[in-house]
Protein backbone atom coordinates (compact mmCIF):
# COMPACT_ATOMS: atom_id res chain seq x y z
CA UNK A 1 0.00 0.00 0.00
CA UNK A 2 1.24 3.56 -0.47
CA UNK A 3 1.96 6.06 2.53
CA UNK A 4 1.47 9.43 2.96
CA UNK A 5 4.30 12.27 1.89
CA UNK A 6 7.30 12.34 4.61
CA UNK A 7 5.69 14.16 7.46
CA UNK A 8 8.39 16.72 7.47
CA UNK A 9 8.99 19.37 4.35
CA UNK A 10 10.35 18.09 1.61
CA UNK A 11 13.99 18.28 1.08
CA UNK A 12 14.74 20.77 -2.53
CA UNK A 13 17.43 21.11 -4.60
CA UNK A 14 16.48 24.09 -7.23
CA UNK A 15 16.36 20.85 -10.18
CA UNK A 16 14.98 17.97 -7.85
CA UNK A 17 12.83 17.17 -4.83
CA UNK A 18 12.53 14.23 -2.49
CA UNK A 19 9.65 12.68 -1.40
CA UNK A 20 7.35 9.81 -0.63
CA UNK A 21 6.06 7.94 -3.73
CA UNK A 22 2.37 9.40 -3.69
CA UNK A 23 0.42 6.87 -6.09
CA UNK A 24 0.86 3.29 -7.87
CA UNK A 25 2.21 4.96 -10.90
CA UNK A 26 5.09 6.53 -9.09
CA UNK A 27 5.43 3.03 -7.22
CA UNK A 28 5.95 1.70 -11.18
CA UNK A 29 8.47 4.49 -12.09
CA UNK A 30 10.81 3.46 -9.39
CA UNK A 31 10.35 -0.25 -9.96
CA UNK A 32 11.49 1.03 -14.11
CA UNK A 33 14.20 2.78 -13.01
CA UNK A 34 15.27 -0.65 -10.93
CA UNK A 35 14.85 -2.50 -13.59
CA UNK A 36 16.67 -0.55 -15.93
CA UNK A 37 19.90 -0.13 -13.39
CA UNK A 38 20.11 -3.54 -12.23
CA UNK A 39 18.92 -5.45 -14.98
CA UNK A 40 19.91 -3.64 -18.32
CA UNK A 41 22.99 -1.75 -16.81
CA UNK A 42 24.28 -4.46 -14.38
CA UNK A 43 23.17 -7.39 -16.02
CA UNK A 44 21.17 -8.97 -13.03
CA UNK A 45 19.19 -12.01 -13.15
CA UNK A 46 16.25 -10.44 -11.41
CA UNK A 47 12.90 -12.53 -11.49
CA UNK A 48 10.64 -9.88 -13.02
CA UNK A 49 7.11 -9.73 -12.28
CA UNK A 50 7.17 -8.29 -16.05
CA UNK A 51 9.25 -6.96 -18.56
CA UNK A 52 11.18 -4.20 -17.71
CA UNK A 53 9.52 -3.95 -13.83
CA UNK A 54 11.68 -4.56 -10.47
CA UNK A 55 9.88 -6.06 -8.12
CA UNK A 56 9.29 -8.71 -5.23
CA UNK A 57 7.54 -9.83 -2.86
CA UNK A 58 8.52 -7.16 -0.50
CA UNK A 59 7.86 -4.18 -2.44
CA UNK A 60 3.91 -4.07 -1.41
CA UNK A 61 5.11 -3.31 2.04
CA UNK A 62 7.53 -0.96 1.24
CA UNK A 63 7.40 3.02 1.43
CA UNK A 64 9.32 4.35 -1.48
CA UNK A 65 11.43 7.16 -1.22
CA UNK A 66 11.55 9.16 -4.66
CA UNK A 67 14.25 11.88 -6.54
CA UNK A 68 11.98 13.89 -8.92
CA UNK A 69 13.60 16.03 -11.33
CA UNK A 70 11.49 19.12 -11.27
CA UNK A 71 11.24 20.35 -14.79
CA UNK A 72 10.00 17.11 -16.25
CA UNK A 73 8.62 14.96 -13.17
CA UNK A 74 11.04 12.29 -14.15
CA UNK A 75 11.76 10.17 -10.90
CA UNK A 76 15.54 9.39 -11.47
CA UNK A 77 16.55 8.56 -8.21
CA UNK A 78 14.96 5.93 -5.09
CA UNK A 79 15.25 3.90 -2.38
CA UNK A 80 12.68 1.45 -0.75
CA UNK A 81 12.14 1.56 2.85
CA UNK A 82 10.95 -1.16 4.86
CA UNK A 83 9.75 0.00 8.69
CA UNK A 84 9.78 -2.30 11.88
CA UNK A 85 5.78 -3.09 11.40
CA UNK A 86 5.78 -3.31 7.80
CA UNK A 87 8.86 -5.96 8.10
CA UNK A 88 6.64 -8.11 10.95
CA UNK A 89 3.89 -7.73 8.61
CA UNK A 90 6.31 -9.37 5.80
CA UNK A 91 7.39 -12.23 7.70
CA UNK A 92 10.99 -10.69 8.43
CA UNK A 93 13.60 -8.21 6.68
CA UNK A 94 14.86 -8.97 2.84
CA UNK A 95 18.29 -9.42 4.28
CA UNK A 96 17.31 -12.52 6.37
CA UNK A 97 17.17 -13.86 2.84
CA UNK A 98 21.17 -13.58 2.76
CA UNK A 99 22.13 -13.14 6.63
CA UNK A 100 20.84 -14.89 10.30
CA UNK A 101 20.60 -11.34 12.37
CA UNK A 102 19.62 -13.05 15.29
CA UNK A 103 21.76 -10.49 17.37
CA UNK A 104 19.97 -7.80 16.04
CA UNK A 105 17.01 -8.90 17.24
CA UNK A 106 17.17 -6.35 20.51
CA UNK A 107 16.71 -3.33 17.93
CA UNK A 108 13.94 -4.31 15.33
CA UNK A 109 11.57 -2.38 17.23
CA UNK A 110 13.34 0.60 16.30
CA UNK A 111 14.92 -1.01 12.62
CA UNK A 112 14.60 0.20 9.61
CA UNK A 113 16.04 -1.52 6.17
CA UNK A 114 16.79 0.25 2.97
CA UNK A 115 17.77 -1.15 -0.40
CA UNK A 116 17.01 -0.90 -3.97
CA UNK A 117 19.42 2.27 -4.29
CA UNK A 118 19.94 3.21 -7.65
CA UNK A 119 20.38 6.40 -9.88
CA UNK A 120 19.35 7.23 -13.33
CA UNK A 121 22.75 6.96 -15.22
CA UNK A 122 22.15 10.82 -16.22
CA UNK A 123 22.15 12.28 -12.51
CA UNK A 124 24.76 10.47 -10.80
CA UNK A 125 26.82 13.90 -9.65
CA UNK A 126 26.03 13.78 -5.94
CA UNK A 127 22.82 15.75 -5.68
CA UNK A 128 20.58 13.04 -5.95
CA UNK A 129 22.44 10.94 -3.57
CA UNK A 130 22.79 13.68 -0.93
CA UNK A 131 18.87 14.49 -1.51
CA UNK A 132 17.73 10.30 -0.71
CA UNK A 133 19.99 10.58 2.61
CA UNK A 134 18.48 13.70 3.38
CA UNK A 135 14.87 12.43 2.79
CA UNK A 136 15.63 8.64 4.90
CA UNK A 137 17.54 10.79 7.67
CA UNK A 138 14.14 13.20 8.45
CA UNK A 139 12.05 9.76 7.68
CA UNK A 140 13.68 7.97 10.45
CA UNK A 141 13.56 11.36 13.12
CA UNK A 142 10.10 11.50 11.99
CA UNK A 143 9.48 8.23 12.81
CA UNK A 144 11.48 8.20 15.94
CA UNK A 145 13.61 5.02 14.16
CA UNK A 146 16.87 4.51 15.96
CA UNK A 147 18.81 2.34 13.78
CA UNK A 148 18.96 2.27 9.78
CA UNK A 149 20.36 -1.42 7.72
CA UNK A 150 20.68 -2.75 4.39
CA UNK A 151 22.83 -4.60 1.98
CA UNK A 152 25.96 -2.63 0.62
CA UNK A 153 27.04 -4.55 -2.48
CA UNK A 154 30.76 -5.33 -4.44
CA UNK A 155 30.72 -6.54 -7.84
CA UNK A 156 32.22 -9.99 -8.51
CA UNK A 157 33.26 -9.90 -11.62
CA UNK A 158 37.02 -10.86 -11.17
CA UNK A 159 35.34 -13.88 -9.37
CA UNK A 160 35.62 -12.16 -5.71
CA UNK A 161 38.93 -11.28 -4.91
CA UNK A 162 38.37 -7.48 -4.82
CA UNK A 163 35.12 -8.39 -2.78
CA UNK A 164 37.38 -9.94 -0.04
CA UNK A 165 40.11 -7.29 -0.39
CA UNK A 166 37.47 -4.57 0.32
CA UNK A 167 36.07 -6.36 2.87
CA UNK A 168 38.85 -6.91 4.63
CA UNK A 169 40.14 -3.09 4.79
CA UNK A 170 36.65 -1.85 5.44
CA UNK A 171 36.28 -4.59 8.08
CA UNK A 172 40.23 -2.86 9.99
CA UNK A 173 38.27 0.19 9.95
CA UNK A 174 34.65 0.12 10.47
CA UNK A 175 33.66 -3.71 11.29
CA UNK A 176 30.54 -3.60 14.50
CA UNK A 177 30.90 -4.47 18.12
CA UNK A 178 30.76 -8.42 18.18
CA UNK A 179 26.90 -7.71 19.51
CA UNK A 180 25.47 -6.84 16.36
CA UNK A 181 27.67 -9.41 13.96
CA UNK A 182 25.74 -11.21 11.56
CA UNK A 183 26.08 -14.74 9.78
CA UNK A 184 26.10 -14.83 5.89
CA UNK A 185 23.60 -17.92 4.54
CA UNK A 186 26.08 -18.32 2.17
CA UNK A 187 29.15 -17.02 2.77
CA UNK A 188 32.01 -15.75 0.07
CA UNK A 189 35.37 -18.15 0.75
CA UNK A 190 37.52 -15.16 1.97
CA UNK A 191 39.84 -18.37 3.16
CA UNK A 192 40.19 -18.79 -0.74
CA UNK A 193 40.44 -15.36 -2.21
CA UNK A 194 43.82 -13.95 -1.01
CA UNK A 195 45.59 -13.23 -4.11
CA UNK A 196 45.87 -9.03 -3.84
CA UNK A 197 43.01 -7.01 -5.57
CA UNK A 198 42.23 -3.95 -5.90
CA UNK A 199 40.41 -2.64 -2.39
CA UNK A 200 39.29 0.82 -2.92
CA UNK A 201 34.95 1.00 -1.46
CA UNK A 202 32.71 1.43 -3.67
CA UNK A 203 31.00 5.17 -3.45
CA UNK A 204 28.18 4.34 -1.92
CA UNK A 205 29.78 2.09 0.52
CA UNK A 206 32.33 4.82 1.33
CA UNK A 207 29.50 7.31 1.49
CA UNK A 208 27.93 4.99 4.61
CA UNK A 209 31.13 4.68 6.49
CA UNK A 210 31.23 8.32 6.06
CA UNK A 211 28.25 8.77 7.90
CA UNK A 212 29.18 6.88 10.66
CA UNK A 213 27.76 3.21 9.40
CA UNK A 214 29.50 -0.47 10.56
CA UNK A 215 29.92 -3.41 8.33
CA UNK A 216 28.27 -6.05 10.50
CA UNK A 217 30.40 -9.15 9.72
CA UNK A 218 32.02 -11.47 6.55
CA UNK A 219 29.79 -10.98 3.16
CA UNK A 220 27.43 -12.95 1.83
CA UNK A 221 26.96 -13.83 -1.86
CA UNK A 222 23.62 -13.03 -4.20
CA UNK A 223 23.66 -15.15 -6.94
CA UNK A 224 21.16 -13.08 -8.89
CA UNK A 225 23.13 -9.90 -8.42
CA UNK A 226 26.29 -11.50 -8.70
CA UNK A 227 27.35 -9.24 -5.65
CA UNK A 228 29.36 -9.83 -2.49
CA UNK A 229 26.98 -8.31 0.17
CA UNK A 230 27.91 -6.31 3.27
CA UNK A 231 25.17 -6.15 6.12
CA UNK A 232 25.49 -2.11 6.74
CA UNK A 233 24.04 -0.83 10.26
CA UNK A 234 23.94 3.02 11.24
CA UNK A 235 22.68 3.78 14.52
CA UNK A 236 21.43 7.58 14.28
CA UNK A 237 23.42 8.23 17.38
CA UNK A 238 26.44 7.65 15.39
CA UNK A 239 25.76 9.81 12.39
CA UNK A 240 28.69 12.00 11.94
CA UNK A 241 28.02 15.65 12.81
CA UNK A 242 28.82 16.93 9.54
CA UNK A 243 25.91 14.96 7.66
CA UNK A 244 23.80 15.65 10.61
CA UNK A 245 23.98 19.17 10.33
CA UNK A 246 23.64 19.09 6.31
CA UNK A 247 20.85 16.27 6.06
CA UNK A 248 18.97 17.60 9.48
CA UNK A 249 20.36 20.52 10.63
CA UNK A 250 21.95 19.81 13.95
CA UNK A 251 25.23 18.38 15.33
CA UNK A 252 23.77 15.69 17.36
CA UNK A 253 21.07 13.38 16.46
CA UNK A 254 18.39 12.81 19.66
CA UNK A 255 15.73 10.06 18.53
CA UNK A 256 12.94 10.78 20.82
CA UNK A 257 11.43 7.83 22.58
CA UNK A 258 8.52 6.64 20.55
CA UNK A 259 5.26 6.60 22.48
CA UNK A 260 3.27 3.03 22.70
CA UNK A 261 1.84 2.34 20.23
CA UNK A 262 3.24 5.27 17.96
CA UNK A 263 4.49 3.10 15.00
CA UNK A 264 0.75 2.40 14.72
CA UNK A 265 -0.55 5.63 14.31
CA UNK A 266 2.67 7.01 12.53
CA UNK A 267 1.91 4.32 9.84
CA UNK A 268 -1.65 4.36 9.80
CA UNK A 269 -2.21 5.10 6.12
CA UNK A 270 -1.44 1.22 5.65
CA UNK A 271 1.13 -1.50 5.23
CA UNK A 272 10.24 -3.88 0.59
CA UNK A 273 12.39 -5.27 1.67
CA UNK A 274 16.15 -3.93 0.67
Amino acid sequence: MLREPLPLREARMPRFAVELARTAADVRAAQRLRYAVFAEEMGARLDAPEAGIDADRFDPHCEHLVVREAARGEIVGTYRILSPSAAARAGGYYSEQEFDLARLAPLRAGLVEVGRSCIHPGYRTGAVISLLWAGLARYMLAHRHAHLMGCASIGMADGGYAAAAMYRRIAAAALSPAEYRVVPRHALPLERLTAEAPAEPAPLIKGYLRLGAWVCGAPAWDPAFNTADLLVLLPLARLDARYARRYIGADVVRVPAAPCGAGARLHSAGPRGA
